[in-house]
């Protein structure tokens, strides 16, 4: 006889960047209880700063973790199954999950799953729609990290296209304070750019032009460092002749407009080529409602577009409890010399060749 739980009660630790996050799943993969906490000493930075982000980790590590616990209504020896972020990610604020979640769960002898980030957005969705299954083709835009796959099955993913600089948050991020707009940017540009017109400034696609190919390189892929420059450039000229502060959400329509008809683009790209009309949008960027609405336009009737709420689409302890789940039934168990690692592999993901 199995000595597996039937249905084993997951805790999901994580600690990846700037969010302090734990949740518990129930054997239905029901979220039970949940606490995110987001750091705010980086606003003072106009970025994450990854000292800064360690240390509040391992403050407020314990806390999250207990009041998740008191929401779910459990105590920590009730834990099942131990699931923790171990990459990639900030390497400092990876190893505070990494190390707690690990040290718990050997002192409780259960099992410790270590989970990919970008693997566990892609459960998000998921958690508030059981039909976000693959097939589908996925989005992956976050604040570090910018993907287009296509998921065969869970498990099994095949690469299309990825940043070749900055990630598409980091751009939304660079653009806000290049605006003198608040951390983190995403929100801030996002709310700005309602009041502007995308068109009054004409800004660059980069990687994005109508004579490529499925064969090119570039077909796929994205660049938001030459975006960013542009950016970078268009409020230089604007401050020179004093004219900031009235084009300012012009500014911020017009980048939100450039990034989101890339992504968007690249993605139907992606639909049209494998015939699947099925997508999901994850990380922290798919909370963005136009880049939402853009994707939902394109697609048409008839298909399906798969996102979580704004909450699942942060960083979250959810999504990776779910991950982890997927990852223990498959008996993924992480050995007892599992650490953290900056640039974890993605497990299932089949690379391009060419």
């Amino acid at each position: 006889m199995s000595s597996q739980p039937a249905r084993p009660l997951v805790l999901g630790v994580e600690t990846s960047c700037d969010e302090t996050s734990a949740a518990v799943l129930d054997g239905r993969n029901r979220i039970l209880g949940h606490v995110i906490l987001s750091q705010d000493v980086h606003e003072v930075f106009g970025g994450v700063v990854p000292e800064l982000a360690a240390r509040a980790h391992l403050q407020r590590i314990d806390a999250v973790v207990q009041e998740a616990l008191h929401k779910a209504g459990i105590r920590l020896d009730e834990v099942d199954v131990f699931g923790v972020t171990a990459g990639p990610g900030l390497i400092g604020a990876l190893l505070v999950g990494v190390c707690w979640t690990k040290a718990v769960a050997f002192a409780l002898g259960k099992p410790l799953i270590a989970v990919h980030h970008m693997e566990a957005h892609l459960f998000g969705p998921v958690l508030e729609d059981e039909e976000a299954e693959p097939p589908f083709v996925a989005l992956l835009v976050s604040g570090g990290h910018t993907l287009l796959l296509y998921a065969e099955a869970w498990g099994r993913y095949r690469l299309l296209g990825e940043t070749r600089d900055d990630a598409a948050g980091e751009a939304f991020d660079k653009v806000a304070k290049l605006l003198g707009l608040a951390y983190p940017g995403g929100p801030e540009i996002e709310r700005l750019a309602r009041d502007g017109d995308p068109r009054r400034h004409r800004l660059p696609r980069p990687m994005l032009r109508g004579n490529q190919r499925p064969e090119d390189g570039d077909y796929y892929d994205f660049s938001f460092s030459g975006l960013k420059t542009a950016v970078a450039e268009l409020v230089r000229a604007l401050e020179t002749r004093g004219a900031l502060d009235a084009e300012r959400a012009h500014v911020a329509a017009a980048f939100q407009q450039a990034a989101v008809d890339v992504l968007a683009s690249k993605t139907l790209r992606a639909v049209e080529q494998t015939g699947c009309r099925r997508v999901l949008v994850g990380g922290g960027v798919s909370a963005n409602g136009r880049l939402r609405d853009e994707l939902a336009d394109r697609l048409g009737p008839g298909a399906r577009l798969f996102r979580a709420s704004a909450r699942l689409s942060m960083d979250n302890g959810a999504m990776v409890a779910r991950t982890a789940r997927f990852r223990y039934d498959l008996g993924h168990v992480a050995p007892p010399e599992a650490s953290a690692s900056a640039d974890l592999a993605f497990p299932g993901l089949v690379r391009r060749t060419a």
